[in-house]
């Protein structure tokens, strides 16, 4: 599954392996890494997470991430207040049993276009 997904994403990125055996890539400034895991026997799923932006210290950004700012189809987006300002990730699971490479290769692109879409209206000046 993981072997799926690197061939997939190295057709538009440069992937690392982590020791663990997790992808990571980063997309028009958004740092992604995805894992593999089974939730249950026979039920394997991909789990990508987008670092969208960090260090946001706009206070308006729970609320226009709350609003849908980029609009993305794929992920869940969070919010977290750190020590410096907001932090924004995305993330998103799904059943990657049976997905070739092209296949595997949209939905992963499809998430990683949501963060970049919403890292681009919450970084611009």
């Amino acid at each position: 599954m993981l072997a799926t997904a690197r061939g997939a994403l190295e057709r538009f990125h440069d992937v690392q392996v982590d020791d663990d055996g997790a992808l990571t890539f980063a997309h028009g400034g958004v740092l992604c890494v995805v894992q593999g895991t089974e939730l249950e026997e026979g039920l394997p799923v991909l789990n990508i997470t987008c670092v969208v932006a960090w260090d946001l210290a706009d206070d308006d950004v729970p609320r226009r991430v709350g609003l849908g700012v980029g609009e993305g189809l794929f992920g869940t987006p969070r919010v977290v207040q750190g020590e410096r300002g907001w932090d924004v990730t995305l993330r998103y699971a799904f059943p990657a049993v049976g997905l070739a490479e092209q296949p595997m290769g949209t939905m992963l692109m499809l998430v990683v276009s949501s963060a970049s879409s919403m890292r681009a209206e919450l970084v611009e000046d």
